[in-house]
Parts: C-alpha cells; sequence; structure tokens
C-alpha cells in the first residue's frame, strides 16, 4: 500500500512540476534537451515547421538568440500539426534548420503541440496558459511563441503571427520580473 502511495504522489509532483523538470530529445537524437540548465536564463518556446508561410520567422528567432545569447534560450520543437506542414524526419529537419537559416538555437526531436498525443511540455504550457488567462490559451499554429522568466514562470504567449523581433517580444524579454 505505502509504495502505490507513494508512486502516486510521485506522479502527482511531476504532472504538477514546472519547466525544469522536463527532458526532451534533442533534434539530433543524441542527447536530451533538460531545461533544467536553463535556470536564470528566460526561455522562449517556439512550435515551428519547415513549410508554413511563416517559416522565415526562423530568421528573426535565430536573431534574437544571438541578440540576447546569455540571458535568452530559444527552443524550437518541430511539430506537424497543422495541414502536414513538417513533413520531415528529425535529420531532414535539422538540414533545412542549418542550410536555410543558419540556426544555432537549440531544436528538438519532432513532437506533437495538439490533440491526443501532445508532447507533456506542451500539456504543461497549455494549462499554465489557461491558469493565467493568456490568449491564445491553445496552440493554434506553427510559431506560437511561449516566454518563460528565470525562474521557469511562463509570463507571455505570442500568437503564431507576432514576429520574434516585434516590440512587444523585445519588451516582454526586457522586462524584469
Amino acid at each position: 500500500m505505502f509504495k502505490i502511495m507513494l508512486m502516486s504522489a510521485l506522479l502527482f509532483v511531476t504532472a504538477k512540476g514546472g519547466i525544469y523538470d522536463f527532458k526532451v530529445e534533442a533534434l539530433d537524437g543524441k542527447k536530451k534537451i533538460s531545461f533544467s540548465e536553463y535556470k536564470g536564463k528566460k526561455i522562449l518556446i517556439v512550435n515551428t515547421a519547415s513549410k508554413c508561410g511563416l517559416t522565415p520567422q526562423y530568421e528573426g528567432l535565430e536573431a534574437l538568440y544571438q541578440k540576447y545569447k546569455g540571458e535568452l534560450v530559444i527552443v524550437g520543437f518541430p511539430a506537424n500539426n497543422f495541414n502536414g506542414q513538417e513533413p520531415g524526419t528529425n535529420a531532414e529537419i535539422q538540414q533545412f534548420c542549418t542550410s536555410n537559416y543558419s540556426v544555432t538555437f537549440p531544436m528538438t526531436a519532432k513532437i506533437s503541440v495538439k490533440g491526443d498525443d501532445i508532447h507533456p511540455l506542451y500539456k504543461w504550457l497549455l494549462a499554465e496558459s489557461k491558469a493565467k488567462n493568456f490568449t491564445p490559451d491553445q496552440v493554434t499554429w506553427n510559431f506560437q511563441k511561449y516566454l518563460l522568466d528565470e525562474k521557469g514562470n511562463l509570463v507571455a504567449v505570442f500568437p503564431p503571427k507576432t514576429l520574434p523581433l516585434a516590440p512587444e517580444v523585445i519588451a516582454a524579454i526586457e522586462k524584469k520580473y
């Protein structure tokens, strides 16, 4: 009985944990991206796609990453949830991002950002968005952005069409929370 109670408690803690509890497979498949490594930095999480009208946002994301290096980490999450706009394999996605946009920020293996197979990190982001009454409170398209402060708190959600270098994104990154 004690083991069952302990396991239930551990599952509850894991489900209710924060961003620093998550580890995600890297796009290259060679390692895990552990969000605990980003403590003390702001984190911008973006679901991406290679064949979307918003794909040129990779350029702005990379510029943002370079501008705030040391203070901000951007993590791209390729997802094929919207009109099959990320059909490639992880290797193909990595090649595309590197050769077309010189992406150097961390990218994860392809995941799902909605539906029955939603990745647990995105399930957590959506729960946080709803709890804080952020809009959109669902992932509406590719390149939706989630900003977390240096303590791992979700502080802003930006719709897909909001450009990475938009004034509101810059202001949120530079704001002291």
